[in-house]
């Protein structure tokens, strides 16, 4: 460290009250709904090496902390003073970019001729092209049908903007006056950004805010590595699923083995499915990058709640992620929903950690962010992003419809939604039922109903999960209820859909989307009842799921509910629960592609030509699904089908590794 430890605070605090600034400058100068309302974006302060060394602690995304700019700087060339580079290619940018959607925007601030640190900012766009209306489609096989791909080139050279490139993205969009009110407030913010940055140096000088960009990484790597050097050294293992891909039934499954040694951590991504010919991959570049990390900075922050933001949180990690899988793959594979596999390597790795510090992390999480679309004739808007709760921790509930796991998105108001939407909100709000059970319970889902008011409306909901596989709870703590989408819901028109891609309404529709609830932690019956009672005087738990759930009888008295201490002693008779509360779908799936042969299988579809993998995985699972009931595995075979699948599995693996 080369600066005194009361000058780096100093120095420290007016770098991170810039990007705040710059923040406030990009909101309260948008356009879009999901900008301005939702807060879907961010600005930072990097240093020289592309990493940032301030980063804003309390507006925009938190979770892209760990992210680095320089091969997008490096891919626009030569700088000079008055230049901003506009990217949204996540392969060409070296990961900045995560989808299509977010234009990220980076201007290098100079003094004195020289580089001193470079701004940036990022907005998601309502529309960037593509073949669907808000661009991101689950079912979208490669980048290209994604929207425009921009690769990092200059946006404004030496102070005059680019007509040329603001023709090429305005005339892509479906919705450019937007994208275009954003683009330039974030401009704004870098102009900010600039402007505030060279005050610093003017008090300072320009060696000591250099001195302390490195200063400031150095010492929070430090802290980072202290704190999770307060975990358990050892090797954790844990896998998890997405529902589906999407194009077909066939589960995605996400594996994470955790190694921590001295407060460095790890993270093996080996035994992770190949890349899928849909919109789930993450364009990692098998680099510790943001989505796959964000559980892990969320621990760190929370052993050590004073650490600063920047890029020394990913220090102490590093990344095995194999070329063609899921989390690292080849480029053009779609990667609009990337948002949803980071949410299931969030659970995965928390799953894996949990194992070193069960007291420290909780069940999982609600495990989906589900940006709601209403696309109508000349207007594309987020109406909410919808997610779900967090999982319980040893000593607390979780957190009730809100979770920050891999994004900290506000919710939109109603009056705007319905000013800028032709939608009426019928109810939003909580979710009963929905927390999976526990001595601290999961925290419960959403529930979002609105009626479609215009003729010629499409719905997009891309990121739907967890309509299968459940939220799982711990140490004996049961799951989370499955999400579900209903059109027309309690009608003779009632329709149940599973992930859509673009579904077209009607005048009079009524949409109701009902979020996942997470997982609780420890055995229901040792939940106190007074909590119980609690929960169902404010609607989160209704009486029956208190008894069949809790083991708590509750009995009506002239002045509401009462618990029946009799009653209640009698029914919690039951041998005390234990383990990983996965639900019966995961349970079903296992007891057919259990762990160790589902290993086995990954590792022969890796032994093929990268374009082999994907076709001869679908051709296998659906030759062992064939033996097993339609449902599966929200239904449970019979033993004969049990016997009669593994046998087929075994057999369909042989012959790939014969073939590998």
């Amino acid at each position: 460290m080369r600066l005194d430890p009361v000058t780096l605070e100093i120095v420290g605090n007016r770098l991170s009250a810039l990007t705040e600034e710059m923040c406030l400058t990009l909101q309260r100068t948008s356009r879009s709904l999901y900008v301005k309302e939702t807060a879907d974006f961010c600005c930072a302060l990097a240093g020289l090496d592309g990493g940032f060394v301030a980063y804003p602690r309390g507006i925009g995304v938190s979770g892209f902390v760990g992210l680095n700019l320089l091969e997008a700087v490096r891919s626009a060339g030569p700088l000079e003073p008055g230049d901003v580079i506009i990217t949204n290619d996540p392969y060409r940018s070296g990961g900045l970019a995560t989808h299509l959607t977010d234009i990220q925007v980076i201007e290098p601030y100079f003094h004195e001729g020289e580089v001193v640190g470079y701004g940036w900012a990022f907005i998601h766009c309502s529309d960037i092209g593509g073949r669907v209306p808000s661009s991101l489609s689950p079912i979208n096989d490669e980048i290209y049908q994604e929207g425009l791909q921009i690769p990092p080139v200059k946006l404004v050279k030496a102070g005059e903007p680019s007509r040329d490139v603001e023709a090429l993205i305005t005339a892509n969009s479906r919705t450019p006056e937007a994208n275009q009110g954003d683009i330039r407030a974030m401009l704004a913010a870098l102009r900010t950004g600039r402007e505030r940055l060279a005050g610093v140096i003017a008090q300072h000088g320009v060696d000591t805010v250099l001195a302390a960009q490195d200063d400031l990484v150095s010492y929070t790597a430090g802290k980072a590595r202290a704190a999770l050097s307060r975990l358990d050294d050892g090797t954790y293992r844990f896998v998890d699923y997405l529902d589906d891909d999407a194009v077909s039934s066939i589960p995605v499954r996400l594996s994470v083995t955790a190694t921590l040694d001295a407060g460095e951590l790890h993270l093996d991504f080996t035994g992770t499915d190949p890349q899928v010919a849909a919109a789930f991959n993450i364009a990692t570049l098998g680099r510790p990058h943001a989505w796959i990390t964000t559980r892990v900075l969320a621990l760190i922050c929370t052993l050590d709640p004073g650490i600063a933001l920047n890029a020394g949180l990913i220090e102490p990690i590093s990344v095995t992620a194999p070329e063609g899988s899921l989390v690292n793959p080849v480029r053009p594979a779609a990667v609009g929903v990337r948002h949803a596999s980071a949410s299931r390597v969030n659970d995965a790795v928390g799953g894996a950690l949990g194992l070193a510090a069960s007291a420290i992390l909780p069940a999982a999480s609600s495990g989906l962010v589900v940006p709601v679309v209403v696309a109508e004739q000349q207007n594309v808007q987020v109406l909410e992003p919808m997610v779900g709760g967090t999982g319980a921790r040893d000593g607390a509930d979780g957190v009730d419809g809100r979770d920050s796991g891999i994004s900290n998105l506000s919710n939109n108001p109603v009056e705007t939604v319905e000013t800028e939407i032709g939608v009426e909100i019928l109810r939003y709000g909580l979710r009963a039922d929905s927390g999976g059970a526990g001595r601290w319970r999961g925290g419960c889902g959403l529930e979002l109903t609105f009626r479609v008011l215009d003729d010629g409306s499409k719905l997009l909901a891309r990121g739907l999960e967890r309509l299968c596989f459940r939220p799982w709870g711990v140490r004996g703590g049961g799951p989370g209820a499955p999400t579900e989408l209903i059109v027309n819901p309690g009608t003779p028109g009632e329709r149940r859909h599973l992930k859509i891609d673009v579904l077209p309404l009607e005048r009079g529709d009524v949409v109701t989307l009902l979020t996942s609830g997470a997982g609780g932690y420890g055995d229901p019956y040792t939940r106190d009842p007074a909590a119980v009672l609690r929960d169902v005087e404010r609607g989160v738990v209704s009486p029956e799921a208190a008894a069949r759930e809790y083991g708590v009888v509750l009995d009506s008295t002239d002045v509401g509910l009462a618990v029946d201490e009799a009653a209640t002693a009698a029914t919690r008779l039951l041998d005390p629960r234990e383990g990983f509360g996965f639900g019966p779908e995961r349970q079903a799936w296992e007891s057919v592609f259990d762990t160790g042969t589902v290993d086995r299988l990954v590792a022969a579809l890796f032994r093929l030509p990268r374009p082999a993998r994907q076709p001869r995985r679908s051709a296998l699972y659906h030759a062992v699904l064939r033996e097993l009931p339609d449902g599966f595995p929200r239904i449970t075979p019979a033993p004969d089908q049990l016997d009669t699948a593994r046998r087929t599995l075994i057999k369909e693996i042989i012959t790939l590794e014969g073939l590998a």
